[in-house]
């Protein structure tokens, strides 16, 4: 297929998809992964599509690459993220071994938690900090400390994480989409999120309505990863079967 062919095809796709990946072009085109990017790169250097890692979305769709302190979220939709917490908190149930992911929305979990017989590992070290001195039992995973989240990365997490088995996790998000799924804006949180859910019997994303429809550089699970705690969402997502409405 000659390279404007593979142009067109690409675009076609992004049209109908709004975001695309480099493993799902390769496969629509039968070609490698290498001629995926170099085209991907050349129609994000036309200003055709924007790429993002993994792939590219639709030039109208806005890629956060920003990522706010603690202090800036904890400001944002306080309400919605109380509404949020408190259903996701009331799901712990006795002897449950809780993954409970960095993110202000997580945060708010901590003021609705009674189970004390539940065991909390967190890359968080503020949460850490709240759940020991409210007497429960907390692991904190070793790694690199990323200041703007204070949330812990890197290759020592993933391996700690490796090693666990949780019956559930809860986790924040910085986006919401059908078609590029879970997002963050760094590369490293990502990882952390990823490998976390993976170790997860049941996955619990905690977002409020204002996450639906942003994508963030870093894809770390799909739109079905897990079941979706919101206070409430756009009508297109509303008929999802993993979207819980909270309140």
């Amino acid at each position: 297929m000659l390279t404007e062919q593979r142009y067109e095809v690409i675009l076609k796709l992004l049209e109908e998809k709004n975001s695309i990946t480099v493993a799902e072009v390769k496969d629509l085109l039968n070609t490698s992964e290498s001629t995926v990017r170099r085209d991907i790169t050349a129609l994000h250097n036309a200003g055709k599509l924007v790429k993002v890692f993994g792939g590219a979305v639709a030039c109208d769709r806005t890629v956060i690459t920003h990522e706010p302190t603690v202090e800036q979220k904890a400001e944002v939709n306080v309400e919605a993220k109380q509404l949020v917490a408190a259903k996701a908190a009331a799901l712990i149930r006795p002897e449950d071994f809780i993954y409970l992911d960095a993110g202000t929305t997580t945060a708010s979990m901590l003021s609705y938690l009674t189970e004390k017989s539940a065991t909390f590992v967190t890359n968080a070290v503020a949460h850490a900090k709240t759940l020991a001195a409210a007497g429960f039992r907390v692991y904190l995973i070793g790694g690199e400390l990323k200041g703007s989240t204070e949330a812990v990365v890197g290759n020592q997490a993933l391996m700690t994480l490796q090693n666990y088995h949780f019956t559930k996790g809860f986790f924040g998000t910085n986006g919401i989409s059908k078609q590029s799924g879970l997002t963050t804006p760094d590369m490293n949180e990502a990882m952390v999120k990823k490998t976390a859910m993976g170790q997860c019997r049941e996955v619990f994303v905690l977002a409020d309505h204002s996450k639906f429809g942003n994508i963030s550089s870093v894809t770390f699970g799909s739109f079905q990863n897990g079941t979706i705690l919101t206070d409430t969402c756009p009508e297109e997502y509303k008929n999802s079967g993993n979207v819980v409405i909270c309140g």
